[in-house]
């Protein structure tokens, strides 16, 4: 029993320190050579400060923001908490909170009269979503503008600028980062309070 002990305990500690160790360790140290800001977080720094992560969404509630999609993590954008609200198409709880963020957006955008995007009034299964879609994006456009005192047309073109084509040309739907957009919005179109 002894001698078949010995070389199990051998490649345990062989096997422990090369995937516990020397692995994670190469891994790390390739990922900070290769791809340092993904690796850190992806984080957003205006002026030496950071206000946010392009990974994850947080709340804009001003009218002269883009708002993101409705999060259900926590109290909202809650990263310790993150998650879908869990109710299925038939729960109620489900239904009177899409019917309020409906009411919501109209009252928040009274300019645009077309139907209203998916992703306006429903979370993402991790409540953390950063991105919402051009057509959700175009539906503020007015609002925005207007609160900004900037032309439509070149909120529009801001938004065609900061709108990402699927991965590889395949994988998901275009997208547009809401924090990369409104950071951009202040820098456009200055206001008095900025989220920087």
């Amino acid at each position: 029993m002894w001698r078949q002990f010995g070389p199990a305990l051998r490649i345990t500690l062989f096997f422990t320190i090369l995937t516990g160790l020397i692995y994670p360790g190469i891994v790390t140290g390739l990922c900070q050579i290769l791809f340092h800001h993904q690796a850190n977080g992806s984080m957003v720094e205006v002026n030496g400060q950071t206000v946010g992560s392009e990974l994850i969404g947080q709340n804009f509630s001003k009218p002269q923001y883009f708002q993101p999609r409705p999060s259900a993590a926590g109290n909202g954008y809650d990263g310790s908490q993150s998650n879908g609200s869990q109710y299925g198409p038939t729960n109620q709880k489900l239904i009177d909170r899409v019917k309020a963020s409906v009411d919501q957006f109209r009252k928040d955008n009274p300019d645009y009269t077309g139907p209203i995007p998916a992703d306006a009034v429903t979370a993402s299964a991790s409540g953390l979503d950063p991105d919402i879609s051009p057509a959700n994006a175009g539906a503020q456009a007015p609002r925005v503008a207007k609160a900004r005192g900037a032309s439509l047309q070149d909120v529009e073109q801001l938004i065609a600028e900061h709108t990402t084509g699927r991965t590889f040309g395949l994988m998901g739907e275009p997208r547009v980062n809401v924090l990369l957009l409104n950071l951009d919005l202040d820098k456009k179109f200055p206001q008095k309070e900025t989220i920087h």
